[in-house]
Order: C-alpha cells, then structure tokens, then sequence
C-alpha cells in the first residue's frame, strides 16, 4: 500500500481536517483518503461548472461597476499614512 506524504499544510486546513475526522470517527489520514475517492468516484465536472460552484461557495456578489470601478473605489477609501485608531496613542505609555 502506498503512503502519501503532505508537507506545508495550513494549520487551519489541518484543523478542519482533523475536526471532520473526529465526526466520521476517523483518523486524519483514513479521512483525507475518504474525501479523495469521494472526489474521484465522482464524475467530471465541465470547467464553467466548477467556476460557478467555487463562486457560490466563496460568496459572490452582484455589482453593477466594472472591475476597474471597483478597484478604483477601494483605492480610494484605503487611508495611507493615517493612524487606524487615536484612541490608543497612550495606551502602554
């Protein structure tokens, strides 16, 4: 039997990891192993699809400016040079 080895793994991924493990009763590693056939007896999904599911996941949203719009109105609210919060200038004085 094979053994797979991951290196540099977020801690939160790891921990999310380990927390559905625990729910399904498993170790980390049957449980990783659990998800990949899970996603590989699964039928291939066109490129657009994907898109589409990973923009609902991460939270899309409906926006009638351009990109360029938008980036130029963020740009713009960004404060360079300012101090975030006057109210803790004395505060380990």
């Amino acid at each position: 039997m094979a053994t797979l080895q991951v290196k540099g793994m977020d801690d939160r991924l790891y921990q999310a990891l380990g927390a559905r493990a625990a729910m399904e009763n498993r170790s980390i590693s049957q449980e990783v192993v659990a998800i990949i056939q899970k996603y590989l007896s699964s039928p291939l999904r066109d490129p657009q699809e994907t898109g589409r599911a990973i923009l609902e996941l991460a939270g899309s949203w409906q926006d009638d400016r351009s990109a360029e719009k938008i980036a130029r109105d963020i740009r713009r609210s960004r404060r360079y040079g300012q101090r975030r919060s006057k109210d803790l200038d004395n505060v380990f004085t």
